[in-house]
């Protein structure tokens, strides 16, 4: 029996009558956001300056690690939350979460980082997506992007904060340990809050799909047809699962590659902080707006711009030290591509979620969010892998200038192979 039904509480949906639980999720995703966003700054640059690593394959093999592990670990979230309960995943992915800070204080070697980023890795897949599958349960259809914008605000607003007080403390105390004690401060209230406060949204979601008319299979799809559906077979479920795979890919390279890149024309600790934090900021701001727009408007050509302008910021900040001669118009120069880019993902991140909402069956919608975020996340290690080679063969710039392109394509194939999800009716 849920806590919900066990306190005798009404089981409505909807954002004000689940305020309370709503803002909690929201409070919490923060503390997800937050532990991933220690690193945003400060790991490429102990990965060069303490363990003295120069291969950009080998630095950015943090990230590879992380990106594999959270994609499993959104896939397993997705399906257990639809058989045991959205709670018991969140709880088990704040217990993963809580060693983090310490090894990478004290890692003495870069295998210690990387284990620390797989312990990582599965408390992002399992907190981060239960969040997600929570809130779209509590809301309903109606107000499903604008949830999605709350959330996605919430925890890439902890990554901005986090990045910048980390690159402050990193430029005043250290690279460590000092920057990852925020962590701990994190890790234990994620998981405080989740055990004593969260209630579960199993029976929000079962409320929902009594009055649902199925648009893509049955309630209980197979968890084969589910992968499949969102997978290949679906086009619009493809469209979505492609682009965010490729959104990912390209956050991964930022988070791995720009700091290196920053570095390497001179810039300092702190300035690199502030950049690795404008692009989730803008990202984290601007999706409260773009989340609920596209509720209004639309999910497809949101995502298509969101993409294509992504792709023209990258390519801004690649081609930046070739354009710019001093350092300091180098650096407004990065800081509006980084301003831009958190501008296209915000029309991408929360509409993608939010389309997957709109497709499917909400028996199977934790599921098939569960595969989104498998491909999705898998964006963080195949960008990673491919941004790393590249940049070992050609270079930064060029490694930078591959994933703008592969940005474009995607936004291409969104035009082409989705149909719009929000009925005119619903709008």
């Amino acid at each position: 029996m849920s806590s919900r039904a066990a306190t005798h509480d009404p089981i409505e949906l909807g954002l004000r009558v689940n305020i309370k639980q709503f803002g909690l999720l929201v409070l919490i995703n923060a503390f997800v956001g937050g532990m991933v966003g220690l690193e945003r700054t400060t790991l490429p640059l102990i990965a060069e300056r303490e363990f003295g690593l120069t291969s950009k394959s080998v630095i950015l093999s943090f990230i590879v690690s992380f990106g594999a592990v959270k994609a499993v670990s959104n896939l397993l979230a997705g399906r257990f939350s639809d058989l045991l309960g959205r709670k018991s995943l969140l709880v088990t992915g704040w217990l993963f979460g809580l060693p983090v800070p310490f090894i990478l204080m004290w890692a003495p070697s870069w295998g210690w980082v990387i284990a620390a980023n797989v312990l990582l890795g599965i408390n992002q897949g399992l907190c981060w997506s239960t969040t997600v599958i929570m809130k779209i349960d509590l809301v309903g259809p109606k107000r499903r992007g604008f949830a999605m914008g709350l959330n996605e605000f919430a925890g890439y607003g902890a990554v901005a904060l986090a990045a910048l007080a980390s690159g402050y403390l990193a430029s005043t105390f250290g690279l460590r340990p000092v920057p990852f004690y925020l962590g701990i401060v994190f890790a234990i209230g994620g998981l405080v809050l989740s055990l004593t406060l969260v209630r579960d949204t199993t029976d929000h979601a079962m409320l929902e799909g009594r009055a649902h008319q199925d648009i893509a299979g049955d309630k209980n799809a197979s968890f084969a047809k589910v992968f499949a559906e969102t997978s290949f077979r679906n086009p619009t479920l493809f469209s979505v699962s492609q682009a965010g795979l490729v959104n990912n890919l390209n956050d991964g390279m930022t988070w791995g590659l720009f700091p290196l890149l920053f570095s390497s024309y001179g810039l300092g600790i702190s300035s690199i902080g502030v950049l690795a934090a404008s692009y989730p900021a803008v990202w984290a701001v601007a999706q409260i707006a773009t989340g609920a727009l596209s509720d209004r408007s639309g999910r497809k050509w949101m995502i298509v711009v969101g993409m294509w302008v992504q792709a023209a910021s990258i390519c801004l900040i690649a081609a930046t030290p070739s354009v710019v001669d001093h350092l300091a118009g180098r650096f407004w120069l990065w800081t509006m591509g980084a301003v831009f880019l958190g501008l296209g993902t915000a029309l991408v991140y929360p509409t993608l979620l939010a389309a997957i909402g709109d497709v499917v069956h909400p028996g199977w919608r934790a599921s098939a969010v569960g595969v989104y975020r498998l491909w999705r996340d898998l964006g963080y290690a195949v960008g990673a892998l491919l941004s790393g080679i590249v940049a070992d063969i050609f270079g930064l710039v060029w490694a930078v200038v591959a994933v703008g392109v592969l940005t474009f394509v995607s936004g291409v194939v969104v035009a082409v192979r989705m149909r719009e999800t929000v009925t005119t009716g619903s709008r």
